[in-house]
Order: C-alpha cells, then sequence, then structure tokens
C-alpha cells in the first residue's frame, strides 16, 4: 500500500512540477532561443516572451506575424523533451497561435 501511494505521490509531483512557473518561463525561454535561431536577424527584436509579474503562470507571447512560424515549428521541435503537463500547456498555446493565424488569413 505504501509504495502505492509513493507512486501516485510521485506522479502528482511531476505533473505539478511541470505547470510550475518557472519551470515555463525555462521552456518559453528556450523555445524563444530556437525560434531565433532560425529566424533572420531582422526578425530578433520583433519576438518577445513577457511574463505577469503578478501572475506567475501568465506569459505575453508578443511576436510579429511572420516569426510566428518559427516560434511554432520551434515549439513543436522541443515538445518531446517536455514533462507531459507542460507539454499540454504548450499544445494550447500552439493551437491558440494557430486560431489567430487562421484569423488573419480570413
Amino acid at each position: 500500500m505504501d509504495r502505492m501511494l509513493e507512486g501516485i505521490e510521485g506522479s502528482t509531483k511531476g505533473l505539478k512540477d511541470g505547470l510550475d512557473p518557472d519551470n515555463l518561463a525555462a521552456w518559453y525561454d528556450a523555445i524563444m532561443g530556437d525560434a531565433r535561431e532560425m529566424a533572420p536577424p531582422w526578425l530578433h527584436s520583433k519576438m518577445r516572451i513577457r511574463r505577469d509579474p503578478v501572475l506567475t503562470m501568465k506569459f505575453t507571447v508578443d511576436i510579429s506575424k511572420r516569426a510566428v512560424g518559427y516560434f511554432m515549428t520551434a515549439a513543436d521541435a522541443r515538445m518531446g523533451q517536455m514533462p507531459y503537463s507542460t507539454r499540454l500547456y504548450f499544445l494550447k498555446v500552439l493551437e491558440a497561435m494557430e486560431s489567430e493565424v487562421d484569423r488573419w488569413l480570413v
């Protein structure tokens, strides 16, 4: 019984850690770094991530329409390295970006 409870505690701790605001910020930094490596230099200044100081799990992706593809490609490439809950978070971010791109195209 103790072994089963330890397993449940370990898996819930992993899910919680995956959504830690500092962990999310680190993933945003990694993704943005990859996106900047792929993007032409003139787009680098048009790609920013801002973290809300009060709501620490809220991030603002301030990115040019021309740079969105680079960000989405970089995020997709990093998905396999992320913990499960972090991956779900970034899948939702990419879904929101896709719907915004679709809205721009209409």
